[in-house]
């Protein structure tokens, strides 16, 4: 999987169907991670594994 990735193929990548609703869902709880600090939002929709401090 490559390091960063949109809503719309992580939804792909989870198998679930890659139609607007799916990846809106899969948007909302990736977002939820990015206020968590487990991942970075680079721009709207693309989000990367926040790299580990030290």
């Amino acid at each position: 999987m490559r390091a960063r990735a949109a809503g719309r193929e992580l939804a792909a990548r989870l198998a679930l169907e890659a139609v607007s609703a799916k990846a809106e869902r899969v948007r909302s709880k990736v977002k939820r991670l990015v206020e968590r600090g487990w991942l970075a939002q680079q721009r709207p929709g693309v989000f990367t594994p926040r790299r580990a401090a030290g």
